[in-house]
């Protein structure tokens, strides 16, 4: 499988071993956050739970503060009659025509010295309709958030960006109205040098059960692994090269299974995420996923709940990416001095 996608090292096999505390700890984060976002909010969108997307943003918000961030919003307008809104409850406000969403970005900026790269680490927090959407994306979120928990206080040689996206779900999808395209825009307007995104998205749900593996073409039965049970990394082609740094740093640091592809963005589910837009501005990107539709029986259903997250694999994956970035992009004469 090495060979087609060019992807260094292999996918990590045999059991898996305990946690470790810091990888309990995360495991730990991590459910605090899914159960906040799925179990005490729910559905979280503009159509029908609009004050739950406010909610969930705020509860974002305050938790980069309470990690000593400083997070900045990307305020903008939807205009609601340029989509279609089923079982729309504005309640008092049901006559408005446009509402404001935004993004929340937190930023641990480059070591000093360091260059002017940047790394964003991104996750969408809204939902489709009548789902709680533990693990689409609550996950994600959860993920990003213990991400920036694990790297405060560390030092990069470029920057990192944390940013949790608005409006990835449809009727926003692929449209002005979506949030990880609002920002990738704004990145390009203001000739930001990044060198990678990570879409964190809908990340743990993993099955030992044969055949729980789906795929959109039936030629890549045969070169990846039947069980859904590892996490995959997917890229278009024009990111091979990021996808190659990302997902063979993982494998050399991870007890964990893990498969890498980059892929034709026109094949179904390839594009699912706000990787998409950065792509769009040509910048490079890929998706961090369990595969979503192709493994995970709840997709976009009412039963996303917090229980069906796997928050001991989920954590390994999390904790082994803190690893992998770390790796890659530690400032070097820090980790140098004695």
């Amino acid at each position: 499988m090495n060979a087609p996608f060019l992807i260094p090292g292999r996918s990590y096999k045999g059991p898996l071993e305990p946690l470790s505390d810091a990888e309990t700890e995360v495991a730990q984060g991590l459910k605090k956050h899914v159960q906040v976002l799925a179990g005490d909010i729910g559905c979280r969108n503009l159509q029908a739970y609009p004050w739950n997307l406010e909610r969930a943003a705020l509860y974002i918000e305050e938790s980069f503060k309470s990690l000593g961030y400083e997070p900045t919003l990307q305020r903008f307008d939807v205009d609601l009659n340029s989509y279609w809104f089923p079982g729309i409850a504005f309640g008092a406000n049901k006559d408005l025509k446009a509402v404001q969403t935004r993004n929340i970005i937190a930023e641990l900026p480059a070591a000093t010295g360091g260059g002017k790269q940047i790394v964003v680490l991104g996750a969408h927090y809204d939902s489709v309709d009548n789902c709680p959407a533990a693990n689409d994306n609550g996950s994600g979120v959860a993920a990003l958030l213990e991400l920036a928990r694990l790297f405060k206080g560390k030092e990069f040689s470029a920057t990192i960006r944390f940013v949790a996206f608005t409006n990835e779900e449809a009727p926003y999808f692929d449209t002005a109205g979506m949030g990880s395209l609002r920002y990738a825009g704004a990145c390009r307007a203001a000739n930001d040098k990044i060198v990678g995104m990570i879409s964190l998205e809908t990340m743990g749900y993993f099955s030992d059960a044969p055949d729980s593996q789906k795929f959109p073409l039936d030629a890549l039965k045969l070169l990846f692994p039947s069980t859904g049970n590892f996490i995959a990394f997917v890229s278009n082609f024009k990111s091979l090269g990021f996808l190659q740094q990302m997902a063979g740093t993982f494998r050399s640091l991870a007890k964990f299974p893990s498969e890498a592809a980059a892929l034709p963005e026109q094949l179904r589910g390839v594009a699912f995420s706000d990787h998409m837009s950065f792509w769009k501005l040509g910048y490079p990107a890929l998706m961090i996923t369990d595969t979503a539709p192709f493994r995970y029986p709840q997709y976009h259903d009412a039963e996303d709940t917090v229980d069906k997250v796997d928050y001991e694999r989920l954590a390994r994956v999390v904790f082994a990416l803190s690893q992998s970035l770390e790796e890659l992009h530690a400032e070097k004469s820090q980790s140098a001095k004695p």
